[in-house]
């Protein structure tokens, strides 16, 4: 089980799709107002494009085509950041599966700005 556990972590499209579907059934679950359902929008299109665009740079026709898809991806998953602490500041949703789903985010954030940083040249952050 911990071999499987650690080949799914170190696998950053899965990642992401189970990142968008944990999303999905989140924002299913959030309260029927007004400044829900706009938040919950701008949330499920920035979450769920840090996958889109990692499966997007699969198809590049070059390097710089497929690290620009990299960045666009980051810059997702920092937007989504945002929502979500939105979310939970405002209290309109559960605290703890907000953190989550922003601990999840953040990691996923880390491990593809670490591999922009490798595609430039850069080790060290």
């Amino acid at each position: 089980m911990q071999n499987h556990n650690s080949k799914f972590k170190s696998d950053l499209k899965t990642r992401c799709y189970r990142f968008s579907l944990d999303l999905i059934a989140f924002i299913d679950t959030l309260p029927n107002q007004r400044s829900c359902y706009i938040i919950a929008n701008q949330l499920l299109r920035s979450g769920t494009s840090v996958g889109a665009n990692l499966f997007e740079a699969t198809a590049s026709s070059s390097k710089l085509e497929f690290k620009k898809y990299h960045e666009i991806s980051l810059k997702s998953a920092n937007e989504t950041k945002y929502w979500l602490g939105l979310l939970r500041d405002s209290k309109k949703a559960d605290k703890d599966k907000i953190n989550g789903l922003l601990q999840e985010v953040t990691e996923l954030a880390n491990m593809i700005a670490s591999g922009i940083l490798k595609m430039k040249g850069k080790k060290d952050f």
